[in-house]
């Protein structure tokens, strides 16, 4: 017999946000507050998603993940708006939370933090604020259990203290498609459960393991696999083993987010190199890549990916030619993705991730990033890149040779962010970079990226919101008004 003891799931509001439609727009939620006033920032960068009863219409997709794995195996489950938590967690017995950066120690957050100085990034204030909320304070007072798990997991580990000060009885760092039940088992039938559960080896999940999501993901994201065969030693990612879905699977996940009409408002399809779907190499193979396109396009006007690498770009340009024909119509002008360039130092390169050139040569880094660029945007693609400055063993040579590759992609449209080290993956023994440590050349190359950010934020901006939906106009005002007070901060600090 099932026991039907209530579980809940949730996440902090930076989380449980549509923003706007618009995925890139949650990269906002790791900058520190008060760089604008909050209801302003709050409102342009992560609204509350509508809710029914308070069952928000979309959650995030690892949220989506957990709920579905739970139903399949029988529990009373709900994912609940943190906002509207109070309707429900009377009743409750364990309550799961999804976090991505619950300190705001990622990449991004502590890179914006560190410059910006100018107070906590709301992903970590908001993580906070749900756990400190009146209603879940009483419903731990009374017996309620709470489960933290999700990208941002292995922070806590290293603050056990807050785990105690705020009522946290078990945190799930790694995969939790199997393990969940069993540790939900454990707290509701009284049982000890550990304050740290690691995911083990032989509890990932295989392919046929991993459940399927039963309701609307945010935005419309659905994971095409998980893993990654470049080894980065700087990321987490390469840890797990390489999982491909066949497309009856991804399938039935867009479908999961399909109204009544059958079709999705928008798609993402999510993988750490959506070019290398199907692939056992960096090697793209170019029909299972088209077919997935497909599917994905029967089924919504907009597709986007989450990550691509350039290299897998610059080794097919027909591949991309194809994608593009797929994807661009007349609704829909051009998509993005996320793409790592990191450096622009092939010596760094090498000696951290040398498999981000593949199947290229890592001494042709600069030019195979140019290369790609350019098919990227003869494609209609255009990309959000991130930096990591600070890489263990930088020197100053290094990071002229990374300005000199932003300067090379001066005329390109996308976005380079650039951020600061954060000792994960294979370098979880290296130092943080700190703002401290910033060097002159380094703080010139901040400056270049900042630059080119503002410039192309401007021109892309009136593409990015469709200027024929008057919320939309509305929107890209507000935006302008955030990357006008980001350039006045920045020009404060120095850095333009």
């Amino acid at each position: 017999m099932i026991d039907m003891s209530l579980i809940l799931l949730t996440s902090d509001e930076t989380l449980m946000s549509n923003h706007h439609g618009k995925e890139f727009l949650g990269f906002g939620t790791s900058v520190p507050h008060n760089v604008i006033p909050d209801p302003i920032f709050k409102l342009i960068f992560f609204n509350r998603i509508p809710t029914k009863k308070g069952i928000p219409i979309q959650a995030p997709y690892g949220l989506r993940k957990i709920e579905a794995k739970l139903l399949d195996d029988g529990f009373n489950v709900l994912t609940v708006a943190p906002f509207r938590l109070k309707n429900y967690i009377h009743d409750a017995d364990v309550l799961c939370i999804s976090e991505m950066d619950p300190f705001g120690w990622g990449p991004s957050s502590s890179t914006f933090s560190k410059v910006l100085k100018t107070g906590k990034p709301f992903v970590a204030l908001y993580f906070q604020k749900l756990l400190e909320s009146k209603e879940v304070r009483k419903a731990k007072k009374r017996g309620l259990k709470i489960i933290v798990g999700g990208p941002g997991a292995w922070q806590l580990k290293h603050k056990p203290e807050f785990l105690s000060d705020h009522g946290i009885d078990c945190v799930v760092v790694g995969e939790g498609d199997i393990v969940v039940s069993k540790i939900i088992k454990m707290a509701i039938n009284g049982g000890k459960i550990p304050q740290f559960y690691d995911v083990q080896p032989e509890e990932v999940p295989s392919v046929d393991e991993i459940p399927e999501i039963k309701n609307p993901s945010i935005n419309g994201l659905i994971e095409v696999g998980r893993g990654c065969v470049r080894r980065c030693k700087f990321c987490e990612v390469t840890k797990r083993p390489l999982r491909w879905y066949p497309l009856d699977k991804i399938e039935r996940e867009i479908k999961a987010n399909t109204t009544k009409n059958d079709r999705a408002e928008s798609i993402i399809l999510h993988a750490e190199d959506v070019l290398l779907y199907g692939s056992k190499n960096t090697i793209p193979n170019r029909e299972k890549v088209t077919d997935l396109m497909r599917l994905a396009k029967r089924y919504t006007d907009s597709v986007t990916w989450s990550h691509a690498s350039i290299a897998a770009i610059a080794a097919d340009p027909k591949l991309m030619e194809e994608c593009s024909d797929i994807i661009i119509d007349d609704n829909q002008k051009w998509w993005g993705a996320e793409i790592g360039l990191e450096s622009g130092s092939p010596r760094i390169m090498k000696k951290t991730m040398a498999g981000k050139a593949h199947p290229f040569n890592i001494d042709d880094w600069p030019e195979i990033v140019k290369d790609g660029m350019g098919i990227a945007n003869d494609n209609k693609l255009i990309p959000a890149c991130t930096l990591i400055v600070g890489l263990p063993g930088e020197t100053d040579d290094d990071v002229i040779k990374t300005i000199e590759m932003v300067e090379d992609l001066r005329d390109y449209s996308c976005i380079i962010v650039p951020l600061f080290f954060v000792p994960l993956g294979q370098l979880t023994k290296e130092n943080w970079f700190e703002s401290e440590m910033i060097t002159d050349i380094q703080k010139e190359l901040l400056i270049i990226c900042l630059k080119h950010g503002i410039k192309w934020s401007r021109e892309f901006l009136d593409n990015y919101f469709d200027q024929k939906n008057l919320s939309n106009k509305i929107m890209s005002v507000f935006i302008k008004f955030f990357i006008n007070a980001i350039e006045r901060k920045a020009s404060k600090e120095g850095l333009i």
